[in-house]
């Protein structure tokens, strides 16, 4: 299992970085405002674009590929949460290979 955050650097591309576990940032992240379930199917892609909102996310089943400014690929499943606070500047790349089901919780 892994936390990954991703977030805005200070060049406007969304970096990834994991967390480790007593990580300071971690304690003030543990309150979400509710939850939401998105099914997505292999052919859905997008283009390069910010987080929405800041959130935390899991992959429930399947997979999600993240693709940075750079061209690096991180891939993750079940196992992995993630961080999303990449809010501004050119953003990332997603990419669901197989049929998935993820959690989205977004925080205050």
């Amino acid at each position: 299992m892994g936390i990954f955050r991703m977030y805005t650097g200070d060049d406007g591309k969304s970096v990834m970085e994991e967390l480790q576990i007593g990580d300071p940032i971690l304690e003030s992240l543990k309150t979400c405002t509710g939850c939401a379930i998105q099914i997505n199917e292999p052919t859905e892609f997008s283009e390069f674009h910010p987080a929405p909102r800041r959130r935390w996310m899991s992959m429930l089943s399947g997979q999600i590929d993240i693709q940075m400014g750079d061209g690096t690929i991180h891939s993750f499943g079940p196992n992995d949460l993630r961080l999303w606070e990449d809010l501004t500047g050119e953003g990332h790349k997603t990419r669901f290979p197989m049929p998935s089901v993820s959690i989205s919780m977004p925080l205050p």
